[in-house]
């Protein structure tokens, strides 16, 4: 079998990747909606894979691989990478988890970080409100996590919240904000912690989504004080996002001064990024998504490698959607006994249930949970000629043999 063409569509607000063999087979992978930009980069790669037998993942992934970054250039590597797999479990007729070793669990758990309301402002019963709204969901979450500090509006809305420099009102995704965080500051993300957890109680966890922007001395002093709540974890404090450096050794130092657990990961590239953050034992949870690390096959060499730390792994996917769920799924159904949970990915736009093929009937979700996907691939598709409507017309010959 031969790759005869890479393409890439944006669908809706999703870079949607297809490759296409001589033998009729195709894979398809799927890009956050947060990245319309990549569709160049992503066929950047098609001379280097034209040619090439698909099922051989690892020796198509050698020679693309070294060409990808920290968020978001990775998301490109990564999607092409998920069509790899595609194509090798369609090849084998088998899901792709068969591929990576068999699944371990019959079901995955996942955690709410993706359905969410407006919320109606940035006071402490408001914060309350929204994680019961959230508790209260039919899809019955163990966990779920919610923005505060720099990873939400509080920044804005709370007077001097802090000290530093302010890049948010330019409106650009991935600008940060960072500085000192002042005591006002400080004690209202404090009482927002405090009516969520009088809210939750233990029958739902809660982890915190915080940044990145924070200095040390104010996540050092942020996570000693929530200690009583016993947090899931605090999550890209120091780096995180858009943030091209991991800091291992600042991670470290807040980890070891802290019983909350300190998690991060989902903007960084590659396991070899992961190495330091886990042979230092610098945090206790980490987050790589499979659509920015390079691939599922990185992901679970990450999560094997924390294993061997005693670190925990609940992989990122807030906004993967729905074709990027089965990626997820698939991973983690071989993934060891650290795995806690994926961030649930839901649908960037309602009508995305409606051209993809290979969902469950009724919920997807159910006590916290999803199956697996039994088809062969990745266990999803696209209905081509429900995604006709949807398509630029420079890509009408997207779905073409």
């Amino acid at each position: 079998m031969k790759i005869t063409d890479l393409r890439c569509a944006v669908i809706g607000r999703h870079p949607i990747v297809r490759i296409v063999t001589d033998e009729g087979l195709y894979g398809l992978g799927e890009v956050e909606f947060t990245k319309p930009y990549l569709k160049p980069f992503v066929l950047h790669f098609k001379e280097a894979l034209i040619g090439e037998d698909p099922t051989d993942v690892e020796r198509c992934m050698l020679k693309i691989r070294q060409r990808g970054s920290f968020k978001p250039y990775g998301a490109a590597v990564s999607a092409i990478e998920h069509a790899l797999w595609d194509i090798a479990g369609k090849a084998a007729n088998v899901p792709v988890y068969k591929l990576l070793g068999g699944k371990v669990r019959d079901k995955v758990r996942v955690y709410n970080g993706s359905i969410r309301q407006k919320r109606n402002g940035e006071r402490p019963e408001d914060y309350a409100a929204d994680v019961k709204w959230m508790m209260e969901r039919p899809e019955n979450f163990f966990m779920v996590k919610q923005g505060i500090s720099f990873h939400s509006n509080m920044k804005d809305t709370i007077p001097d919240f802090h000290y530093g420099i302010t890049q948010t009102k330019s409106g650009y995704h991935g600008a940060m904000d960072q500085g000192q965080i002042s005591e006002r500051g400080f004690n209202h993300m404090l009482d927002c912690v405090a009516a969520m957890k009088e809210v939750l109680g233990d029958k739902v966890s809660l982890a915190l989504d915080c940044g990145p922007g924070w200095f040390l001395n104010d996540a050092i002093r942020f996570a000693r004080a929530v200690e009583k709540y016993d947090l899931m974890w605090l999550e890209d404090m120091l780096t995180g996002d858009y943030v091209p450096w991991v800091n291992p050794q600042a991670y470290r130092e807040l980890t070891t001064s802290t019983s909350t657990p300190i998690h991060t990961g989902e903007q960084i590239y590659s396991r070899h990024n992961f190495k330091e953050l886990i042979e230092t034992q610098s945090v206790r949870v980490v987050g790589p998504d499979p659509a920015d690390i390079g691939g599922i096959a990185e992901l679970k060499w990450v999560a094997e490698h924390a294993y061997m730390h005693s670190i925990m792994m609940a992989p990122h996917g807030t906004a993967n959607g729905l074709l990027g769920l089965g990626a997820l799924i698939n991973v983690c159904a071989t993934l060891p006994a650290n795995y806690i949970a994926f961030e649930y990915p839901s649908a960037s736009d309602p009508w995305w249930t409606d051209i993809v093929i290979g969902l469950p009937d009724g919920p997807i979700v159910r006590d916290s949970h999803v199956g697996l996907l039994e088809a062969p691939g990745l266990g999803l598709d696209i209905d081509a000629e429900g995604a006709q409507k949807y398509l630029a017309e420079e890509d009408r010959d997207f779905f073409a043999p």
